[in-house]
């Protein structure tokens, strides 16, 4: 799924091609993926309102109108959003369409139909509502690249949590934003085990996390993310995935040290470290911990990602000449490409 990098290299190459953009309406053959509210309605809305800003908070993407209101867009597992000419090619995995005063559209493309879309109102302070006077983003941790969120900060944060590190990262009520392939980089980056628990980081240690997590934040959004699966922005795939230590590199050698990456499952997710460099506190090698360790000894390297395996023509999100080389193509197979947005 997308993480911060991503979801913001998609906010920034999407904003000059929208922004100023009046919308002609929105259109979807999947009411399912609007949140809120019903999709004739949120078209009514949004029909001649004109783009006044495009950001991102978390893994949101949000898009102020002139009158107020907020479009906010979760792209999940395999959404796509690209802005192509109206009579470009239609593609049958674009489910949402905001058809542009340009003549243009901005289309999301989506092949298991896991994204979302919703309209809410912008507040005064800056927050967003939605029904019931909720507000959707109130959950969600701070941002890790922030100016305010200092070394300082993040031990207030880490001070009194038992949980062990790597599902603490991905906790977005933590930290907003951070998902399995960077928790996996900055732990990596700063030689502290995904089992670890929080509570048992000395001040050197929380401050070397606190560094790692948003210099692997930061490099991601420079490289434009990581294209692994389906991911890929407005201007085409990006390259962090050709740079990554430890993510999905199982039975690898470590960059580090030469020993192999391990693997294991923790709360449903791959956890990929090195053994030797992130290695556990003797005193945190309970029963449950060694189980785990036990099975990281026994992988030897990683199965294909889903979107890898030779179904033929039921590959999905690759064309056949990706598949034919064995690895994910993510750009529209016939929506004209992202090129054909102008977006390079």
């Amino acid at each position: 799924m997308p993480e911060l990098p991503e979801v913001e290299t998609i906010a920034r190459e999407l904003r000059p091609l929208i922004l100023g953009e009046r919308l002609a309406g929105f259109r979807t053959d999947w009411p399912r993926s609007v949140r809120h509210p019903e999709p004739a309605l949120f078209s009514a809305r949004v029909a001649g309102r004109r783009v006044e800003r495009v950001e991102r908070r978390a893994k949101w993407i949000l898009v102020d109108l002139d009158d107020g209101a907020v479009i906010a867009i979760q792209v999940k597992m395999t959404g796509q959003l690209f802005v192509l000419p109206a009579d470009a090619p239609a593609d049958p995995h674009v489910h949402l369409v905001f058809p542009l005063g340009s003549g243009r559209e901005l289309r999301i493309r989506d092949v298991r139909k896991f994204a979302r879309v919703a309209l809410y109102e912008r507040q005064p302070g800056g927050g967003i509502v939605g029904p019931g006077g909720v507000d959707p983003l109130a959950e969600i941790g701070p941002e890790p690249l922030a100016p305010d969120f200092t070394v300082a900060r993040f031990r207030e944060r880490l001070r009194g949590r038992r949980s062990r590190l790597k599902p603490l990262l991905l906790d977005q009520s933590f930290l907003a934003g951070v998902g399995n392939i960077y928790a996996d980089e900055a732990l990596w980056r700063a030689r502290l085990h995904p089992l670890r628990s929080a509570a048992t980081l000395r001040p050197a240690q929380e401050r070397a996390l606190w560094i790692a997590i948003r210099s692997v934040l930061t490099e991601g959004i420079e490289r434009r993310g990581s294209s692994i699966d389906d991911y890929t922005a407005p201007g085409g795939d990006g390259e962090m995935q050709e740079h990554l230590a430890v993510y999905q590199r199982t039975g690898t050698p470590c960059p580090r040290c030469g020993r192999p990456i391990r693997r294991i499952v923790l709360g449903i997710r791959s956890t990929h470290f090195c053994g030797w460099c992130q290695r556990l506190p003797a005193a945190e090698r309970s029963a449950g911990n060694r189980a785990l360790l036990a099975a990281a000894r026994r992988t030897t390297r990683r199965g294909p990602r889903w979107s890898e395996l030779p179904t033929g023509a039921g590959a999905v999100g690759a064309r056949p000449a990706a598949r034919r080389k064995g690895k994910p193509d993510t750009a529209p197979a016939r929506a004209g490409g992202p090129a054909a947005g102008g977006s390079r």
